[in-house]
């Protein structure tokens, strides 16, 4: 008999993770992680994937290794990262020291109904560990979120991916602008960077 899991709520989860954030830059899957992120508060440093299923994962990785000076997060769900699951490999052999992966996993598709999603029987901190990232962990306390909202804003720590088990829960949906081109512009400005 399996042991249940304790599930957080995402909300508190992404609120907390990004309380004291400073300049680090985050990227958000799609659907619910966008919501979520844009309810803990708008960022010129937020870059909101709308149309990239899958993913969330790699973008932040080019960001990491573009910016190494930076913290970089991503903060997706577990059904995006099934579908970008060959990133953790990808992430493993870079070994950006900057970069943070959060995986919300309440183990549904929530944008597509509801399913029971893979991840009820696919471990994704195992399967991240295995592809080589030595820092892979399972989350389910408060505590725990509060020892990765500081390990994710420092630099130097090699990669994370972290995997928190959240409710399954249908919230709100705070939008941010759906438009890719002042989220672009608004990044780069943020980091000093041309916006032509």
């Amino acid at each position: 008999m399996s042991t249940p899991v304790n599930r957080l709520d995402r909300r508190a989860v992404v609120a907390r993770l990004l309380k004291d954030r400073g300049e680090a830059i985050v990227v958000t899957g799609l659907g619910s992680p966008t919501y979520d992120v844009a309810a803990a508060g708008d960022h010129d440093r937020n870059v909101y994937l709308w149309g990239a299923m899958g993913g969330c994962a790699v973008m932040a990785l080019g960001i990491a290794l573009a910016r190494p000076d930076t913290p970089v997060i991503a903060v997706t769900g577990d059904g995006e990262m099934l579908m970008g699951i060959g990133s953790f490999a990808t992430i493993a052999m870079q070994a950006p020291k900057n970069l943070t992966v959060v995986v919300l996993d309440n183990g549904l598709y929530g944008e597509t109904g509801g399913q029971a999603s893979h991840s009820v029987v696919a471990d994704l901190a195992a399967i991240a560990g295995a592809s080589g990232i030595a820092d892979a962990r399972a989350i389910d306390a408060m505590g725990d979120v509060e020892t990765l909202a500081g390990r994710a804003t420092a630099l130097g720590n090699g990669p994370c991916v972290a995997v928190v088990r959240i409710e399954q829960a249908e919230l709100e949906r705070v939008l941010p602008t759906r438009d890719g081109h002042a989220i672009r512009a608004r990044v780069r400005q943020s980091l000093g960077l041309s916006i032509d």
